[in-house]
């Protein structure tokens, strides 16, 4: 990783999302940097606040200030100077909002599911713009399901905005001439198929979410179908 790489990593290292290699690193580099270090700390402590309510909605003030400070977020690693000097407060308290979002959102599904995207920053970065967007909405709420031969499938959604995330985790190995297919059903059991998967993903869902009464997941073949194919693997009621 690079010098202005290292400092864009506090939050997924607070979410446990760092491959092995990368966390050996960033953790020698934080014997060295007191910015991070002490951005790390405040993460955590804002983490372990969230997880204690994790069985009822984010505040909405909370959803608010987020939502608020990444409108004005620009996507830059801070500048590091190269003397010891107090680093700019502006940067760093946007750099963590971003993380919080994140934190946020991990908390939400179901406590613990890591988001490895950091792997890729940049989309990274726009995954955890669009979950928060969600998050905000006052009448978002998380759905959770389990899936057949193992793995979960959890929900975010807003009725008001007409969006959702769904998050895949833990998924069973498919082989290569089927795929997993992702389904919206509304009260009439008519699915709209919402997306395809090979794997574990987490992914923004525009519309296709307002009066739809359950989610499902289908093994199909490769290139999906038109209707699922039954039995699901995963059925989650959003009610």
């Amino acid at each position: 990783m690079t010098d202005p790489d290292v400092h864009t990593l506090t939050g997924p290292y607070v979410l446990d999302a760092l491959p092995s290699d990368e966390r050996t690193r960033f953790e020698a580099h934080l014997t060295e940097c007191t910015f991070c270090t002490t951005e790390v700390a405040e993460l955590r402590q804002a983490a372990v606040k969230l997880a204690t309510q994790v069985s009822t909605p984010p505040p909405p003030a909370l959803k608010a200030n987020v939502m608020a400070a990444i409108e004005d977020v620009r996507q830059l690693p801070p500048q590091v100077p190269v003397a010891a000097s107090t680093p700019k407060p502006q940067r760093f308290a946007r750099r963590s909002v971003l993380a919080l979002a994140a934190a946020a959102l991990a908390v939400a599904a179901a406590g613990g599911v890591a988001i490895d995207q950091y792997q890729d920053r940049s989309a990274a970065e726009r995954a955890n713009q669009q979950m928060a967007a969600v998050l905000a909405q006052p009448d978002a709420r998380t759905v959770h399901g389990t899936v057949e031969g193992g793995g979960q499938a959890t929900v975010v959604l807003s009725t008001r905005a007409d969006k959702s995330v769904v998050v895949l985790r833990d998924l069973p190995r498919l082989p290569k001439n089927r795929i997993w297919q992702l389904w919206m059903m509304d009260p009439a059991n008519k699915a709209t198929s919402i997306g395809l998967s090979t794997g574990d993903i987490t992914q923004l869902v525009n519309g296709s979410t307002t009066g739809m009464a359950t989610f499902g997941l289908t093994v199909e073949p490769k290139g999906g179908s038109r209707t699922p194919t039954l039995p699901a693997a995963a059925v989650v009621p959003l009610a």
